[in-house]
């Protein structure tokens, strides 16, 4: 979009006196003592002051070009190449350079951008603020890691740690920083327990969230809890990938790659009435007008609200456990671990098989299966 001038105009310029100035838009414009006039641009690029002589007018410089000379610096900057001497590296901030991170990222066709950009704005970047990336030490991480422990679950915590990791290694890739500037060690998790709800804690859940003034906590709990599918695989749902006669659900952007979700009727005929309901041209089943990305990114806040309500534990019970009911209850079931795997779309039946240890209940059944075959030969 082209810059608009109301001070540095070409007739106030023709006005100036010797040694006058006039700034605007970084762009500051000098009459010389011999007449001649003289273009410089002086703005904040990526967190660093970038000051340059662009040129006189003597030299056909014009105030275009000056705009122009703007234009390319965020640009560069943009794609990690900011023109400056040998020598000097742009020094960012972690602010800075999480919205950098993120801006690369989207250039590059990343995965889970959505997930990171609510990690980084809702708990990274008001813990770090504008720390000097390559200044942050593994002492700062340890200080993150206790004061989000205060909130949230090991698992959670891990989670911003493996973005905040994979800020550091891309910003070495992309030339930001010479090296890592700290060691990330994650919490140790607890693989025997992994916390799920009861069929009482489902129910009180759901009537909570029916009850919430956020009309989309609601139908986020139910996918959740009827198909296993992560926080942004849901927010992120296009009503067009939604298949309500086969009830399934196309993921473009899955963890492991692209998948189609089964879901069950309930939920099929759930959705087909937001389907139905849905406005003329609406492109997201989790619309958010004014988000980036044009669909709901953060829930948390009313989350945690209607898990209050429900009686249930905030600091226990978080997103990602509605995925961990979903899977513990279907291999309690006595769900084959590969078609869970297929249900939940994880990569490996190792990490599928964490949840047959969260209740014996259903390893007593298959036993007493065994037990009844060999007495019976059925």
């Amino acid at each position: 979009m082209a810059l608009k001038f109301s001070k540095l105009t070409r007739p106030a310029m023709r006005k100036l006196q010797t040694s006058q100035t006039i700034t605007e838009h970084g762009i500051r414009f000098e009459r010389l003592a011999n007449g001649d006039g003289k273009f410089s641009v002086n703005i904040m690029v990526d967190g660093q002051r970038v000051h340059r002589v662009v040129g006189k007018e003597s030299d056909g410089v014009t105030r275009q070009q000056a705009e122009e000379f703007i234009q390319q610096a965020k640009s560069d900057a943009r794609k990690g190449r900011l023109n400056l001497p040998k020598g000097r590296k742009t020094v960012l901030g972690l602010s800075q350079a999480a919205d950098n991170y993120i801006t690369k990222l989207e250039e590059e066709g990343g995965r889970g951008i959505g997930q990171k950009m609510q990690q980084l704005r809702d708990h990274l970047k008001p813990f770090f603020k504008d720390t000097s990336l390559k200044k942050i030490s593994s002492f700062d991480v340890e200080r993150f890691k206790k004061a989000r422990l205060e909130s949230a679950t090991a698992g959670t915590v891990n989670r911003d740690l493996a973005v905040l990791s994979h800020l550091f290694s891309k910003s070495v890739e992309w030339g930001w920083i010479d090296f890592k500037p700290a060691k990330i060690k994650r919490l140790k998790l607890d693989d025997a327990r992994i916390t799920y709800l009861d069929t009482d804690q489902i129910h009180r859940l759901l009537e909570s969230a029916k009850q919430d003034q956020n009309p989309q906590v609601f139908p986020f709990i139910m996918i959740g809890l009827e198909t296993s599918m992560r926080k942004m695989e849901i927010l992120s749902i296009r009503l067009e990938d939604l298949d309500i006669d086969r009830r399934t659900i196309f993921i473009p952007k899955a963890k492991a790659g692209s998948r189609t979700q089964p879901m069950t009727a309930k939920l099929a005929q759930f959705l087909k009435g937001h389907v139905e309901s849905a406005t003329p041209g609406q492109e997201w089943l989790f619309p958010a007008p004014k988000s980036k990305t044009g669909h709901t990114v953060s829930i948390e806040k009313p989350f945690r609200r209607v898990v209050e309500n429900a009686g249930l534990d905030p600091k226990e019970v978080v997103r990602h456990t509605l995925r961990h009911t979903a899977i513990s209850h279907l291999v309690q079931a006595g769900v084959d671990l590969p078609t869970v795997k297929r249900i939940s779309g994880h990569k490996t039946l190792s990490m599928v098989e964490r949840y047959s240890h969260q209740n014996g209940d259903h390893i007593q059944k298959a036993m007493d299966k065994l037990e009844r075959r060999y007495q019976n030969g059925n």
